[in-house]
Order: structure tokens, then C-alpha cells, then sequence
């Protein structure tokens, strides 16, 4: 029974599931918005903001746990120095899920997830 596993599953391991939330992640910090499926977007947002809320706060703890989470020193450094900055006024709601046509091949629902 799944009882309070709320998590989806994304069709990979545990292992699977992390590198492909740490690839997303980098990728939108390094482009600001990426197309990709509705359900990666719905979990990548959570794990994405939490990483701005803690880059906020410029400390050598934090850039340690955010590089320590993403392995990449130069989406690290610039989600310090360009995106952190930008919401330092806010206290949430970082990113945006803007619903797309479904894709053509197999149906599936997409998602454009973006920095607002």
C-alpha cells in the first residue's frame, strides 16, 4: 500500500528519479524555462524551489547543500548570482506551469515550466 507516499514514481528507480529532477533542475536554471511532460514539471517544481528559497540567503552552508543537491558548480554559481536576486522580495512561487497542447507521438500531456 502506497499510504502517504504521495511522490510520483516517473517510471525509474530511486536513483533514476534523482538525476532526472537534478537534470531538469539544471536545465532551467541554465535556460529559465523548459518544455517537458506535465507530471516532471508538477515534481520538479517543489525540489527547484526549495533550492531558490535556500540560495536567498548567500552563506557558504547554503552553496555547499545547493551544490551538494545539484553537482554543477556553474548552475550553482549562477542560480546564486542571477535567479536567487530576483526573488528576494517573495516568499514562494518562484516557478510558473503553463499547460501546452499534448504531444503528438504518444499523447502525453507537456508542460512549459518557467522562472516567473
Amino acid at each position: 500500500m502506497r499510504h502517504h507516499n504521495r511522490n510520483k514514481k516517473l517510471g525509474r528507480n530511486r536513483d533514476g528519479r534523482r538525476a532526472l529532477l537534478k537534470s531538469l533542475a539544471c536545465s532551467i536554471i541554465r535556460d529559465e524555462k523548459i518544455k517537458t511532460t506535465e507530471v516532471k514539471a508538477k515534481q520538479l517544481r517543489p525540489f527547484i524551489e526549495k533550492l531558490v528559497t535556500k540560495a536567498k540567503t548567500d552563506s557558504v552552508a547554503n552553496k555547499r547543500h545547493v551544490l551538494s543537491v545539484l553537482g554543477n558548480k556553474k548552475q550553482t554559481q549562477k542560480l546564486f548570482s542571477v535567479v536567487a536576486p530576483k526573488y528576494k522580495e517573495f516568499k514562494g512561487g518562484y516557478t510558473r506551469i503553463t499547460k501546452l497542447p499534448n504531444r503528438l507521438s504518444d499523447s502525453s500531456k507537456m508542460a512549459l515550466i518557467e522562472f516567473v
